[in-house]
């Protein structure tokens, strides 16, 4: 049914004007950390505090409540992403927020940022407007540490490398078939690729190598996955770090180095939590990047949320057809879970530039490019079908959005057969989410 534009205006209402992330997270009220964990029934005794809004939990509360029947799992992923992103977070956050307005025990399961993107062109992620995760600078940059561990497991595993093949190369490795770089937490292209070694012979040897960012290491995609310290010493003694002159490939456990990496980590393997900007308890923690990993948070972050609440919301990188494959066939495989449904975040911009529109003219209402591009759209709602799942689409509305582009989706997703919800959730908080909160709950 086609509607006037003055009932589409009022359909579509102009979206309010907010201040900007940083101001918003700053005038935030945030409570301490162990109010946060007590939502969970998480006391004081679970935590381990790193100042007043931020705590890694015990394994100590793992013990407690593994038991505990398991909670309903809701995944969000999305389209095929524009530059900027289509707002994963944000309406992770959003509808975790619209949980806790409607008074239901929830909790909220994020990656944990790497400071090479919150310092590039994609920014933080941390959330935006009112569905921000706090403390917002914290979590972009330091946080607990996890990233500095990591990188210095890392790079040790890389020193005792090199080392070895300065000594006596007691395993045979052929220096030019190394795998192993090295990591930092920056985007510094001019480290990407290099020579090092070049000094007296008391510096080493001369060899090619190269740093890659943190969450790129294979050992961000190991913490996410361990279950436990046990599991942890396992697959960092198969890391392949280099081939010997036959081609045999050489294992990090014949370095002698695993035990030390694992002290390093002891405290990685911890759930970090935090909150929303609405006091949702998130747990952010381990971020491996979704085109070379799996692209989701912590194993055992999301094990613990889902004994601990009866809602979680978890987000996977990327795409549907990326993200949430992954998601489904490497992590749920790996811990034994299984979402029961799916939100895949749309917006008309990333619609309009799949449909063929140019970055700059993305403002401008183009209906016809918006329908093309839709066709992006049912392809993931087809890939997530496919795995059993019940989806429903969040439109992500971005104040350009004209209220025939948003009910032009809309009408899609109803002549495809697939729920749709307009998340406001970046300008209005939980309350731009109640409508997606619903339909996913009912999906459960």
């Amino acid at each position: 049914m086609k509607h006037s534009e003055s009932e589409l205006e009022a359909q579509y209402p102009k979206m309010p004007s907010i201040p900007s992330d940083i101001e918003i997270s700053q005038n935030a009220s945030m409570k301490k950390i162990p109010e946060i964990a007590s939502m969970l029934d998480i006391d004081i005794d679970g935590l381990e505090q790193y100042g007043k809004y931020k705590a890694k939990i015990e394994n100590s509360v793992w013990e407690k409540v593994k038991d505990n029947p398991d909670g309903k799992l809701i995944l969000v992923t999305a389209i095929t992403p524009t530059p900027a992103g289509e707002g994963k977070t944000c309406t992770s956050i959003g509808l975790a927020q619209a949980f806790g307005k409607l008074g239901i025990k929830h909790a909220l399961a994020l990656r944990e940022p790497s400071m090479g993107p919150t310092f590039g062109i994609k920014g933080g992620a941390a959330g935006g407007g009112f569905s921000q995760v706090l403390p917002m600078e914290d979590i972009n940059m330091h946080f607990t540490g996890d990233l500095h561990a990591i990188a210095a497991a890392h790079n040790l595993l890389s020193a005792v490398l090199d080392n070895s093949m300065h000594f006596d190369n007691s395993l045979d490795i052929d220096p030019e078939k190394v795998t192993w770089r090295r990591t930092i937490d920056l985007c510094d292209r001019q480290l990407r690729n290099g020579e090092i070694g070049l000094g007296s012979k008391f510096d080493g040897f001369p060899h090619k190598t190269g740093f890659d960012i943190v969450a790129a290491s294979e050992i961000m995609t190991i913490a996410a996955l361990a279950l436990d310290m046990d599991d942890l010493r396992e697959r960092l003694g198969r890391i392949v770090v280099a081939y010997n002159k036959t081609g045999k490939p050489v294992f990090a456990r014949e370095l002698d180095c695993i035990g030390s990496m694992c002290v390093i980590l002891k405290d990685v393997l911890k759930p970090n939590l935090v909150q929303t900007c609405e006091h949702t308890p998130v747990f952010v923690h381990c971020g491996p990047f979704g085109n070379i990993a799996h692209g989701s948070n912590s194993v055992r972050a999301t094990r613990l949320s889902l004994k601990l609440a009866p809602y979680v919301v978890t987000e996977a990188g990327f795409a549907a057809d990326l993200g949430a494959e992954k998601f489904v066939n490497i992590k749920c495989r790996q811990a034994g879970l299984k979402p029961n449904a799916c939100v895949l975040v749309a917006t008309v911009r990333a619609l309009k530039y799949h449909g063929g529109v140019e970055k700059e003219d993305l403002n401008a209402e183009n209906l016809e490019a918006l329908k093309t591009g839709c066709e992006n759209l049912r392809t993931h709602a087809e890939n997530v079908q496919k795995y059993g799942l019940p989806v429903v689409v969040a439109i992500n509305r971005f104040p350009s959005d004209s209220p025939a582009e948003l009910d032009t989706v809309r009408q899609y997703c109803e002549e495809i057969g697939v729920e749709c919800s307009l998340s406001e959730v970046v300008a209005k908080g939980s309350e731009g989410g109640i409508d997606l909160e619903k339909k996913n709950q009912t999906c459960c």
